[in-house]
């Protein structure tokens, strides 16, 4: 059977600690972090959805002077990653009933906003959009057309869903967001499709 939307908390619950080793060292993501970080103001609130392990994604931003909150729901991955950054806050938590009282100056969403499905995509973005600061910065790897496709963590499938590209700027720009920049299939960082944007003051 293809794997399914239901399926993604299981997966990356039993391949943590290999998903760990694989991503453990990887800076790929560093210049859009650097973009990410130099847009904020110093010492940023940050929100890492599908934070994961910790790495590299949270471990470059709280490097770099952000105060990082991360957001998974595989409690193996939190638990790696509040081993590895005890200072930092790690919560249990869904994107898609995302509810946390509380907003930041930026949010990451580094390969974990396509692991929902269609519908819960459509849903869940304007519950990430409330949680951004006017003036804050949104930075997304996505999907650029609608449609689900399976994809691998270590050997295991996982879904991937998307919206197309004109219905993320779409519905970004109606949530008062603007994109700044799409940049498809980037060769910097493994083919990412990187979506940057920021949410009007």
């Amino acid at each position: 059977m293809p794997a399914g939307p239901e399926d993604v908390r299981a997966v990356y619950d039993r391949q943590a600690k290999v998903f760990d080793r694989l991503r453990e060292n990887s800076r790929m993501e560093a210049g859009w972090i650097d973009r990410f970080v130099a847009a904020m103001k110093a010492g940023p609130e940050v929100l890492d959805l599908g934070c994961g392990s910790g790495e590299p994604v949270a471990g470059m931003l709280i490097n770099r002077g952000c105060c990082v909150t991360g957001v998974d729901f595989a409690p193996e991955m939190l638990r790696l990653a509040a081993t590895r950054w005890p200072g930092a806050a790690w919560i249990e938590a869904d994107i898609r009933d995302l509810d946390l009282g509380r907003d930041f100056d930026g949010i990451v969403a580094w390969h974990s906003f396509f692991h929902l499905s269609i519908p819960a995509q459509r849903q869940a973005l304007p519950r990430v959009v409330a949680h951004l600061r006017p003036g804050g910065v949104l930075m997304m790897t996505l999907g650029i057309e609608e449609g689900e496709v399976t994809g691998h963590v270590a050997d295991a499938p996982v879904y991937h869903g998307s919206l197309s590209a004109e219905e993320y700027r779409a519905s970004l720009t109606g949530l008062g967001v603007e994109v700044l920049d799409f940049v498809f299939d980037d060769p910097t960082c493994g083919g990412a499709n990187v979506l940057f944007a920021r949410r009007g003051a």
